[in-house]
């Protein structure tokens, strides 16, 4: 995590706009949520909250939580912040992300519902050179790999379900997804408040 944001949050102020509600990115472990999500709060010029990065500074690493407490605790942690950051969001433009197995809790797929989700899309090969390089995710221990594709396979489909947005992150640096996202997102705004619907084969970000 970069210096300043051991908090979780970046030291930009979410301006507070008409019908403005938090960007939130969800998607599998080591897609670059976080990477992507502070270059988008930059190019918006708003606030970017990384909810592991709350859970952590109020708790300690996930690890050690897991060691100690559980998985069960540690979710119960991070239903919180993410609900924390939600509501400190509303009416402002904010960028969140989440870890990858928030989107499972019951009450934050509720919280969801008053922010616009972008799933952040990627395959194994994509991330498996970053998982090579982070060996302290607990629920990747021992086969990371295989541990990695399981839980992809099991949260893939409430990923789609959530998403207002998809955007495949396969190819294309972080500046560039960053852009595309940018775009994506004020092409959304217009077609949200102009009340047009938008088809779900239109989700994915050209």
């Amino acid at each position: 995590m970069p210096a300043g944001k051991t908090d979780g949050h970046s030291t930009a102020a979410a301006p507070a706009a008409k019908n403005a509600v938090p960007v939130v990115l969800i998607g599998p472990m080591a897609v670059g949520k976080s990477a992507i999500g502070q270059q988008l709060a930059q190019h918006l010029g708003c606030a970017f909250v990384d909810t592991d990065a709350l859970v952590v500074a109020q708790h300690g690493t996930i690890a050690e939580i897991f060691a100690s407490r559980g998985e069960h605790a540690f979710r119960e942690l991070e239903a919180r912040a993410v609900a924390q950051a939600i509501e400190a969001a509303q009416g402002s433009t904010a960028v969140i992300s989440l870890g990858g197995g928030a989107v499972l809790d019951s009450g934050t797929q509720q919280l969801l519902g008053r922010c616009t989700v972008v799933y952040l899309e990627c395959d194994a090969e994509t991330v498996a050179e970053r998982i090579a390089r982070n060996s302290g995710r607990p629920l990747l221990a021992g086969d990371a790999m295989g541990r990695w594709r399981t839980l992809f396979a099991t949260r893939q489909p409430v990923y789609e379900r959530l998403a207002d947005l998809v955007l495949d992150v396969r190819s294309g640096s972080v500046p560039e997804l960053a852009h595309r996202l940018e775009d994506a997102l004020e092409e959304h705004a217009v077609a949200k408040t102009a009340a047009v619907p938008t088809p779900a084969a239109t989700k994915e970000v050209e």
